[in-house]
């Protein structure tokens, strides 16, 4: 049996892209599906969301608004959350992060996002045979 000695320094440094900052809406697939089956397409706008996220650490404040507007949640990644859904109701998930991608169940569809290229990817998809993923793409403003 061969022994390889690695007793020299390694240093590796695996930190995810930081959330932090503002975005502008760029572009968006299965919007008005996505509304539909979660029961509030009389909500659709024309608007640009604006997104708005601080994270320090594994805390994160994350605001998205449109005039008229707002919704946010805070939250901290690897505990059980209070959050608020679209529709205002509360309910209570672990949020995860795994390969820089934060995830969390919401009651009627699993969200998740990611820095792709200095752009917020967000991603919600419906459970079920008729389910739909919902993403929308934002800009650093």
């Amino acid at each position: 049996m061969r022994v390889i000695d690695l007793s020299f320094p390694l240093h590796f440094s695996f930190t995810a892209m930081s959330f932090t900052g503002k975005y502008e809406l760029e572009s968006q697939e299965n919007y008005e599906p996505f509304l539909e089956i979660i029961g509030i397409l009389n909500s659709k706008t024309d608007f640009k969301v604006q997104t708005e996220v601080h994270q320090d650490g594994s805390d994160f404040t994350w605001t998205q608004s449109i005039p008229g507007w707002t919704w946010s949640n805070k939250f901290t990644v690897g505990q059980e959350c209070e959050l608020v859904t679209m529709k205002g109701s509360k309910f209570k998930a672990p949020v995860f992060m795994e390969d820089g991608k934060i995830s969390v169940q919401f009651p009627q569809y699993h969200f998740t996002a990611e820095m792709v290229n200095d752009k917020l990817v967000g991603k919600c998809t419906t459970p079920g045979d008729k389910g739909v993923t919902f993403t929308r793409v934002s800009k650093r403003i």
